[in-house]
């Protein structure tokens, strides 16, 4: 009998109510997936209910902010690998094996979203959010001198147990631009990792992030200028996440 490493799937959600069910029934549907865990960031009400009729765990993290949140499921998961996604309807759960097919050879696998082919109608994915990502991810890979990048803005990832607690250790940031964060902190470790194309639907519901230019381009003017920052500052310890208060429900 092949065994394979097991896995936790982390979704983070704030604003998903609508779609965190049937993103949850999906992946528990693949047998690759040993648990689904679900980090309630504050999120609408509702969400508690919807998660409740599945067999998902849910936890909840009262710091406010996509890092707090996946800082708190990596904390959470004792499996071997660690999946994390938005469960927003954008992804489409068999494209995990897509990125576990990497993950022999590779510490964390993350995906794209920018590939022309794999952006379906309606996505949110416009030109200014697709080449600005384009741009961004251009300027760490030429910066950090790391794989193949199009797209730094991709919440759709793989890692490691290890590498998990390496990001855990490094980790400063609890709000929106921790996704790129973990990517710095991953071509500075020099761990080996790869990017991979994934499908990339339209949303259900409205992003409190890419869905008004007022919001994406001061977050993309920061994570421009936190590539540069990250990569030629001197060497010094970080904080490590301190776990949070809130009872897991």
């Amino acid at each position: 009998m092949s065994s394979r490493p097991t896995l936790t799937v982390v979704l983070p959600t704030y604003n998903e109510k609508d779609s965190i069910a049937a993103c949850i029934t999906a992946f528990e549907a693949m047998a690759e997936v040993d648990e689904v865990l679900v980090v309630n960031n504050n999120a609408a009400a509702g969400t508690s209910e919807e998660v409740a009729n599945t067999g998902a765990r849910e936890v909840h993290e009262a710091r406010q902010g996509y890092g707090a949140a996946i800082q708190r499921g990596l904390r959470e998961a004792r499996t071997e690998l660690v999946a994390v996604c938005e469960p927003d309807g954008t992804f489409d759960p068999t494209d995990l094996r897509k990125l576990l097919a990497f993950m022999p050879e590779c510490g964390f696998v993350v995906g794209s979203r920018t590939v022309s082919e794999f952006i379906w109608d309606g996505a949110n994915m416009g030109w200014f959010l697709k080449w600005g990502n384009w741009g961004v991810a251009k300027w760490v890979e030429v910066l950090y001198n790391t794989t193949s990048l199009s797209d730094v803005g991709c919440t759709f990832r793989v890692m490691t147990r290890a590498h998990a607690d390496h990001l855990l250790e490094h980790s400063t940031l609890d709000g929106s631009a921790y996704g790129l964060e973990m990517l710095l902190l991953t071509a500075k470790s020099g761990t080996k990792w790869v990017q991979v194309p994934v499908n990339y639907h339209p949303r259900v519901g409205e992003s409190s992030v890419t869905g008004e230019l007022r919001k994406t381009i001061p977050l993309g003017l920061e994570m421009f200028t936190m590539s540069g920052r990250m990569r030629f500052a001197h060497p010094k310890r970080q904080r490590r996440a301190q776990p949070s208060s809130s009872s897991s429900s």
